[in-house]
């Protein structure tokens, strides 16, 4: 049995891992690059195996850097099955045709760039359309937490809860290897213990082979009660003495619904007076709605929360923007306004209006609150860009940017360490995985160091391992 990275390995998108063994072979996500110059070339150029050798799909989660190339699978002709929660696969009906309908958009305004410089009948072909989405959720297979499964012969899979967000899960999985079992463990993206919304990580007790993420695996975060105070200071400063706006990009999935309940939550303890929060993303409106629908999946004080706020709708306003002219009309508020879009990290969609509008006013904060890959819009405002390019034009950077680490969905160094402190024993190899090549050597490093785990590699992109005792 050996296992490839196609993703994820020194970098933070593009999860895809293929494991093959002597009945078949499977994919453990099947994620989208991004962030980047390379990002369309490689997503064009992925793939670049077997295809008709994938028995199955498991998917960890959602967000496109796990999910977003489901599409282009399908288009490319596989017709496998896609294993998933259900929360996922409800998800993912918002997610991929939203991202369909983007990748048919670049796809256009490339075409138009190209034919205003050249001339002539030039076409962009979209890496994936609306209808390639479309057909690629038929593929998907909604699953239960905590109820084993089998894809195919000789093949176990079970889902565990790892509060990243809706839907997300662990992956064990039960491989029959030459007459004996092989437990092969995916971490996928895990989330902070005690975090809102969404129950704690289950714990794992045993893997022969464990893929862990790395995101934060080089540092702490914040306390979220010192996150909740920067947060009291930016808002209290922004729109009550500086009478701006608040800006907040933030991911349609998990982030968006996360954002609202901290706020929200503020406001309930006094720490705020009242709030009037704008989500600007058709996306995560959709989200919000599944996050609703499955709220069997949120912790007790999440459930609690939300029957305050719909007892006190003077002191929480939430509305959620529909059509773009109600956007349009947003830019025309000057004052007062918490406004949550996406995408996260800067690269696409509504976000990008509200920036263009916010950063050049010196009233204003922009509050990052995820993870910002190298590359990308999101990244250069954390890095103190002090003017950047929107729609083609100079903007310059006058807005105060926060980076509020505290609420990031992705579990940190010592988060990962406590997760990693419920196994029994050593699992027999680790990769270290989902991390830029820094965050995660300096992960691999602390494993060995504090746990004393042994066979701890971070591999490479594209790189084979054997996996067989």
């Amino acid at each position: 049995m050996r296992i490839t990275f196609h993703g994820a390995a020194g970098e933070v998108t593009g999860s895809c891992a293929r494991i093959e063994h002597e009945g078949g072979s499977f994919l453990v996500d099947c994620g989208m690059f991004q962030g980047g110059r390379d990002a369309e070339r490689r997503n064009l150029q992925a793939l670049d195996f077997d295809l008709e050798k994938i028995d199955f799909v498991v998917l960890t989660h959602a967000h496109l850097d796990h999910s977003g190339l489901l599409p282009r699978l399908v288009a490319l002709g596989w017709r496998g099955r896609v294993h998933c929660t259900q929360a996922t696969t409800d998800l993912l009906e918002v997610m991929l045709l939203d991202a369909g309908h983007i990748q048919e958009q670049e796809a256009e305004w490339a075409t138009r760039r190209k034919r205003a410089r050249r001339g002539g009948a030039v076409n962009t072909a979209p890496l994936y359309t609306v209808e390639q989405a479309r057909a690629s959720l038929a593929r998907l297979r909604g699953r239960r937490y905590d109820e084993p499964f089998s894809p195919a012969s000789g093949v176990e899979v079970t889902f565990r809860e790892a509060g990243h967000i809706l839907g997300s899960a662990i992956v064990e999985i039960d491989v029959d290897a030459g007459g004996h079992k092989q437990r092969l463990v995916f971490s996928g993206d895990l989330g902070m213990r005690g975090r809102p919304v969404l129950r704690d990580p289950a714990r794992i007790a045993r893997a022969d082979v464990l893929v862990v993420e790395s995101t934060y695996g080089n540092r702490a975060h914040r306390p979220l009660a010192e996150t909740e105070e920067e947060l009291v200071e930016i808002l209290s400063d922004t729109l009550e003495r500086r009478h701006g706006n608040v800006v907040i990009p933030a991911f349609a999935v998990g982030r968006t619904q996360e954002v609202i309940f901290v706020l929200a939550d503020l406001v309930r303890r006094g720490r705020l007076p009242r709030l009037e929060i704008v989500v600007d993303s058709p996306m995560a409106t959709r989200a919000t709605a599944v996050t609703f629908e499955h709220d069997d999946l949120w912790d007790a004080p999440t459930r609690i929360l939300r029957d305050w706020v719909s007892a006190h709708p003077d002191k929480v306003r939430v509305r959620f923007v529909a059509d773009v002219e109600e956007s349009i009309a947003l830019n025309a508020r000057k004052s007062g306004l918490v406004i949550v879009s996406a995408s996260g990290m800067c690269e696409a969609g509504r976000i990008k209006h509200h920036l263009a509008h916010n950063l050049p006013r010196r009233e204003c904060a922009v509050v990052i609150c995820g993870f910002q890959a190298g590359g990308t819009l999101g990244r250069r405002l954390v890095d103190g860009v002090r003017q950047v390019t929107l729609f083609g034009e100079r903007v310059p950077v006058h807005a105060s940017v926060h980076t509020v680490g505290g609420l990031s969905a992705h579990a940190d160094q010592p988060g990962l360490l406590d997760w990693l402190g419920g196994f029994e024993h050593a699992p027999r190899r680790t990769f270290v995985v989902h991390g830029e090549a820094s965050a995660a050597q300096a992960f691999r490093d602390v494993i060995e160091a504090r746990l004393g785990w042994r066979n701890v590699v971070v591999p490479q992109a594209g790189e084979a391992q054997v996996l067989d005792a």
